[in-house]
């Protein structure tokens, strides 16, 4: 008499093994750090969304309002209206950048990281969710910071493409810096140096309070050197119409910027770097 095998047996002997579906977990996994880091920014919403909030009405009264007014127009718009968009792309490359590294760092003092490091996940599905994490941070306060601009002067945005994708690419752009950040860090103290030493500066001197036209020829060469000086033009240009640099020159250097990180940020990953004892 003949036995029928059952349902499975294949699986058991070996015969027919089911293949993981690798893209379904990778998908789940994404979903979950995502879901993840924006719990975490919704759970200590006063100290990731209201602060932005709070300096740039600062910035807006003090350099808006009391200055500006002395100033009077600069790129044929109220001086106002002028740093709205750099104060703005501030808020976005300082949120980014701070929420990325926070979070990676976190993970790995609190030693669930290596959890998410031997799970069947990509590295790039890793780097993604923590990129979309800081990408999502950015732009909420991005769009807190408008909405306090308001108030101040009259927002028009000329180009709605260009303004979008420039933001969304730039907050992409730091997320990945603060990745980067995140995996060299041995300290609390390291996930502030950068900040403090390079992002500020650059910042301050990326074009958000003034037009490089004003500087001397040599001056201008030099801020030229400076990435956040594209960003910040490249906003502007999709807000108010105006640009010191060339939009094209813009993109290129904020792609350039986002291969460039994105790959530093898998190769470091692969090799264990930072993230291994």
């Amino acid at each position: 008499m003949s036995v029928e095998p059952t349902p499975g047996a294949e699986n058991m002997t070996g015969g027919r093994a089911s293949e993981p579906d690798l893209f379904r977990i990778n998908l789940v996994g994404l979903k979950t750090i995502v879901v993840r880091e924006v719990r975490r920014v919704l759970r200590i919403w006063v100290q990731t969304i209201v602060p932005p909030a709070i300096s740039m009405t600062l910035y807006f009264v003090i350099f808006g309002s009391l200055i500006g007014s002395r100033i009077g127009e600069m790129g044929g718009v109220p001086y106002t209206t002028f740093i709205a968009p750099g104060l703005i792309m501030m808020s976005v490359i300082t949120n980014s950048f701070g929420n990325v590294v926070s979070s990676f760092f976190s993970g790995k003092l609190q030693l669930h990281l290596e959890e998410t490091l031997v799970s069947p996940l990509s590295y790039t599905t890793i780097i993604m969710g923590y990129v979309a994490g800081g990408v999502l941070r950015g732009l909420a306060v991005a769009a807190l910071v408008t909405v306090v601009a308001s108030f101040f002067t009259e927002l028009h945005v000329e180009r709605p493409l260009i303004t979008v994708s420039v933001v969304v690419l730039t907050a992409i752009v730091f997320s990945l810096a603060g990745l980067l950040n995140g995996i060299f860090a041995k300290s609390f103290d390291d996930i502030s140096i950068i900040p403090t030493f390079v992002l500020a500066p650059l910042t301050y001197l990326g074009g958000v309070f003034f037009s490089i036209s004003l500087l001397s020829p040599f001056w201008q060469t030099v801020a030229l050197a400076n990435p956040i000086l594209y960003m910040v033009n490249a906003f502007r240009y999709g807000m108010l119409g105006s640009s010191d640099i060339p939009i094209g020159t813009a993109y290129a250097i904020i792609l350039v910027a986002l291969v460039g990180l994105f790959g530093a940020a898998l190769v470091l990953l692969r090799r264990g770097i930072g993230t291994r004892a």
